[in-house]
């Protein structure tokens, strides 16, 4: 799917069992910036705050990376990604696409040790940092 309105913010996310890592584009879709990672409680506890984040911040569409594997097949996380994805486009009316994030947990990881940041908050951040590099590599395709 590609975006309805040209100049609204897009909202990435980088779904994960504990935590989803969330960034968003500026409204021309040229950057991305990194937000607070969303602690997970429950699907429909993640759906609200979901839905909120994206009228809050004008969000007129997500972006969510889509786990394929690296021989290029879609697994078990990816089927996972796919059925969350649904539900969040019906529940907020916005679409949602899915982008290949092969790699980007590798890259945020490499990113945050070059850093020197603790292990500890290496583990929070490379979430965030994960939904920026997936955001800006769909800005940079565009």
């Amino acid at each position: 799917m590609e975006l309805t309105e040209p100049h609204s913010r897009i909202l990435a996310l980088d779904l994960g069992k504990r935590r989803i890592g969330l960034a968003i584009s500026d409204p021309l879709g040229v950057t991305a910036q990194g937000l607070p990672n969303l602690d997970r409680t429950n699907k429909r506890a993640d759906l609200d705050a979901l839905e909120r984040l994206a009228r809050d911040r004008e969000a007129g569409s997500f972006l969510m990376g889509n786990p394929i594997n690296m021989s290029g097949n879609e697994g078990r996380q990816s089927a996972w990604v796919r059925e969350f994805a649904g539900a969040l486009e019906r529940r907020t009316g916005l679409p949602v696409t899915l982008w290949d994030e092969r790699l980007t947990s590798v890259e945020a990881g490499r990113v945050l040790r070059s850093s020197g940041i603790s292990i500890q908050k290496r583990a929070a951040a490379v979430d965030r940092l994960s939904a920026v590099i997936l955001l800006q590599s769909y800005l940079d395709s565009l």
